[in-house]
């Protein structure tokens, strides 16, 4: 699915040098059309001055474009340079206001039309995306909108594997990291590995939990051990706020964690400051993240936290703070809508926006449930990922992937 939307993205720019884009977009300009729209990855990108066509060329500002593909940008206001430094694929590009001739990794290659500056954003031609960086690219002048699909990128990438994820346990062997949730917190406020939804399998005829978990390990997957818990009868807030309990709470699912094989624990603790004093939830969560952010870290073992994303219903969570205990925190960016669909992109994107000042990128996964996505929605929350550089997904669950999905995640994410 992807190949073939790549390959009309192709087709779709010799077309456009074809039938001359130039006239077309000159004519719909006169006759007062809608602006140029730039989707990257199927979402509006943000451009400081509008693409324009030069001699049939389509020419579109640059730094915005290539800092959301991850691309450094620099400036050298006395050559009049722009340098654009690709460090995963190892591209260095240097252009130059006025000149038609490029360096790319010092060899000479020509533009149809020079770089040019406008209003102070540095315009090139928007093929030169497509050449240089491997980025997909498209015109469509019915709808005035310049359409980029970004190359793929090395991800981190994290499964969880919970609920009804057995058949597609072959799976995880193409994650970074998949994380089981296999305990809980019950209604009574104890940690179990028993009851419903998050418990400790029973053995298969094939496999047993154990074995699922040294496997992975053993393939290069880091195993995590996933300890769910809602605060639907108060049973997070009463751990939280008895230091006892959330002592022995702690020491129970390091210790599993630790005793089973696995190398990291990963707490999704949902449903934190719907209601209460939210300063003081956030304080009391910190200071659990903090403690069992030590006995981890005794223990060998790595931590990652699930929180609800800040543009949502709950707010227990100080995502500065909790970020600073943590090896990775995953925004769970999902339910806005009850999961009936994909879930819109415009809420996605605001709830990275709002944790990027708080939280390092490289310790931020974007969280994707697809228990709402699809195939094609799943490339767009990838895309999102890609764009602000963040440090990976986290796919929620194994068991609702299907074929279809899974490629695009493995072709966007692993390549």
């Amino acid at each position: 699915m992807k190949i073939l939307k790549k390959m009309h993205r192709a087709i779709g720019l010799s077309l456009v040098a074809a039938i001359g884009l130039g006239a077309a977009s000159a004519a719909a300009a006169e006759t007062g059309q809608r602006p140029v729209t730039i989707l990257l990855d199927e979402y509006p990108l943000p451009f400081p001055v509008e693409p324009i066509i030069v001699d049939g060329t389509t020419m579109v500002p640059f730094r915005a474009i290539a800092e959301a593909l991850g691309i450094a940008v620099s400036w050298n206001g006395e050559t009049r340079t722009i340098r654009a430094n690709d460090e995963e694929a190892g591209t260095v590009v240097d252009l130059t206001l006025g000149s038609a001739v490029s360096l790319v990794n010092g060899a000479e290659v020509a533009l149809r039309v020079a770089p040019m500056s406008v209003d102070g954003s540095t315009l090139i031609p928007l093929s030169f995306f497509s050449q240089q960086f491997g980025a997909y690219v498209s015109w469509d002048g019915e709808t005035r909108t310049v359409a980029i699909d970004s190359p793929p990128r090395d991800l981190e990438t994290m499964a969880f594997y919970a609920i009804s994820s057995y058949g597609e346990r072959a799976l995880m062997s193409s994650f970074d990291a998949v994380a089981f949730g296999w305990g809980r917190i019950d209604e009574s406020s104890a940690f179990t590995l028993e009851g419903k939804d998050f418990y400790w399998p029973p053995d298969a005829a094939d496999a047993t939990a154990q074995s699922l978990v040294e496997g992975a390990a053993a393939g290069g997957t880091t195993p995590y051990f996933m300890a769910f818990a809602s605060d639907a009868h108060g049973e997070l807030t009463r751990i939280l706020e008895d230091e006892a309990l959330a002592a022995a709470t702690i020491e129970s699912i390091v210790g599993t964690a630790s005793s089973r094989n696995f190398e990291g624990v990963l707490l999704d603790f949902e449903g934190l400051g719907l209601t209460g004093d939210p300063e003081a939830v956030q304080a009391q969560y910190n200071a659990f993240v903090g403690e069992i952010a030590s006995k981890a870290a005794e223990a060998g073992l790595k931590l990652a936290i699930a929180v609800h994303p800040p543009n949502g219903a709950y707010r227990g969570y100080n995502y500065k703070t909790l970020a600073t205990h943590v090896d990775a925190l995953i925004v769970m960016a999902y339910a806005y809508e009850g999961e009936q669909g994909p879930e819109p992109m415009r809420r996605v994107d605001e709830a990275v926006r709002r944790l990027l000042p708080d939280v390092p990128a490289e310790k931020l996964l974007l969280g994707i449930s697809m228990g709402s996505e699809t195939a094609d929605s799943v490339e767009a929350k990838i895309g999102l990922a890609k764009r602000y550089g963040l440090s990976g997904i986290a796919v929620w669950r194994l068991g609702l992937l299907g074929e279809e999905a899974f490629e695009v995640i493995r072709e966007e994410s692993m390549p």
